[in-house]
């Protein structure tokens, strides 16, 4: 059955109860037309999920519902208005949204399938002409909703549904205001990894959790090409390229003319002879049907116009790839950003780790916080993994009790450097965080980091994700640029050890560079 609403935890909802009060029982009619069947399941934020009928058109209908309703429910109600306004056949159809205060639901298109997440789970890994046709269905999805302005912000394989006629379907749009177009562009390449591979390349916990990307020593996942056999080079690169964010992204209707273009080819069984890649950034208006009616002598063509131009970049890299597996982690450009140096370099060295000191950190604790904890920031650069900061334990919310934004540790360098990844040890899985850079500190107390956190910038323009272990790595530093001021920043806690309330211990900081 499907599982319509599924898709990755966001902030907003993932603290929201279960649904107990009134609880909603077969039978029921709500807004006095839409009679509830079967309770589904409950979606990742915890909201309860049916299927159920239009009394009044007499079709099927997905409902999700939330308890409570009024203000908590306002995203998910927003997200459903905006999504309602883009008509598809590659989305879910959003037919009304409705807030009763003690509980709110959207009542959407009910697709009768399984999700991608179920479909791997019972299937395994997916050849890759399958995997190609529903990436290319989700790109083009989001090339629909990109036109009109919206963000969709939850491209996963649970909210990814295939239907029994085998239309592609994505659902459950849940924009945050730090989803970007891009951001929806990279998702299309963890759905691409992990129809290929059977794992999610981004870290996710929870009950939803799905099964994390075999990784290296830095975090980094294993390309498909090197979990299973059968994978073609330009899919393999193609999916690497979208979810590495030093490889710039294209837009979403280049990302779904490209995918078209494989698509066609296919259908048509020249798979393996698709030649290498081609993204026409901006503006690009070809989609997978006009591929299929062109001619197949301009495809030829054009393909080999194309290997005569990017033939030799992309040899380039393939070689600096292979002599020096760590210039993933130091982001060190590749040789197509670089182009002809007109001679032999030097590989690029291996980072340092640079070494800090108890007076090079403090703790940045904004309003209304108590900065009672600030005497232990200086054991995050110890050395030692059994001594830390401990934040206090919250008790309503793990965004620390919706008191404030947030709390973290704010790193001096003396100096600026050029930087290549941030690593932390935590105490527990399941802490969501990110790393920020500013130009100068504020200044050392409460309105301090007040104006701290209104001018240091997130280093990605991706939403932060929680770590899925208690080892997480940051590697968004640019090459070209040198920093001084570092802050490793949480947003979210997870659960308490006891079960009683939220808190985590940061035991380590260590940051690498040249």
């Amino acid at each position: 059955m499907t599982q319509v609403g599924e898709g990755h935890e966001t902030a907003a909802d993932e603290a929201g109860p279960v649904l107990t009060f009134g609880a909603p029982t077969a039978g029921e009619v709500l807004a006095e037309r839409y009679q509830l069947e079967e309770h589904v399941n409950n979606d990742s934020a915890g909201r309860q999920v049916w299927r159920g009928i239009d009394v009044i058109l007499r079709r099927p209908v997905a409902m999700v519902l939330r308890h409570p309703g009024g203000d908590s429910a306002t995203e998910m109600l927003q997200a459903a208005v905006a999504a309602s306004r883009v008509i598809h056949p590659n989305l879910a159809g959003v037919y009304d949204a409705i807030d009763e205060q003690q509980r709110a639901y959207v009542v959407r298109e009910w697709v009768e399938g399984e999700s991608l997440r179920d479909l791997v789970a019972a299937e395994g890994p997916l050849d890759p002409a399958r995997a190609i046709t529903i990436a290319h269905s989700v790109a083009d999805a989001l090339t629909a909703v990109h036109a009109t302005g919206m963000i969709h912000g939850n491209v996963h394989p649970g909210s990814t549904l295939i239907a029994d006629d085998g239309r592609v379907v994505l659902a459950d749009a849940r924009a945050h205001e730090a989803d970007s177009t891009e951001s929806d562009v990279r998702a299309v390449g963890g759905i691409l990894y992990f129809a290929l591979t059977g794992h999610w390349p981004h870290n996710e916990v929870g009950r939803s959790a799905l099964p994390d990307a075999n990784r290296d020593s830095s975090g980094n996942p294993a390309a498909p090409r090197q979990i299973r056999a059968g994978v073609p080079a330009y899919l393999d690169d193609l999916t690497m390229d979208l979810l590495d964010r030093r490889v710039a992204a294209p837009v979403s209707d280049a990302l779904t003319s490209e995918l078209g273009r494989l698509d066609a080819a296919a259908e048509d069984e020249e798979f393996e002879d698709v030649g290498p890649l081609r993204f026409v950034q901006g503006g690009s208006s070809s989609s997978g049907e006009q591929m299929r009616s062109a001619p197949k002598i301009l495809v030829g063509v054009g393909a080999l116009i194309v290997i005569a131009i990017i033939g030799l970049i992309f040899g380039i890299r393939a070689i600096n790839k292979t002599s020096d597996t760590n210039a993933a982690n130091s982001g060190t450009p590749t040789a197509a950003s670089t182009g002809d140096s007109g001679g032999e370099t030097a590989p690029p060295r291996d980072p340092d780790k640079l070494k800090l000191s108890g007076d090079m950190v403090r703790l940045v604790d904004p309003p209304p916080g108590d900065r009672k904890d600030a005497d232990e920031a200086e054991l995050t650069v110890d050395g030692d993994p059994n001594t830390g900061w401990s934040t206090q334990t919250f008790y309503n919310r793990p965004n620390f009790g919706n008191t404030k934004d947030g709390m973290g540790i704010l790193i001096n360098l003396g100096e600026p450097r050029s930087l290549s990844e941030v690593r932390v040890v935590t105490s527990a899985p399941g802490v969501t965080m990110d790393v920020r850079t500013g130009t100068e500190d504020p200044g050392n107390s409460s309105n301090g980091d007040k104006k701290l956190l209104q001018q240091f910038k997130s280093l990605s323009d991706e939403k932060p994700e929680k770590s899925g272990g208690t080892k997480w790595t940051y590697p968004g530093f640019e090459p070209n640029q040198k920093y001084q001021y570092v802050l490793v920043f949480l947003t979210e806690l997870p659960p308490n050890e006891d079960g009683d309330g939220f808190k985590v211990s940061v035991n380590e900081i260590e940051l690498y560079g040249y």
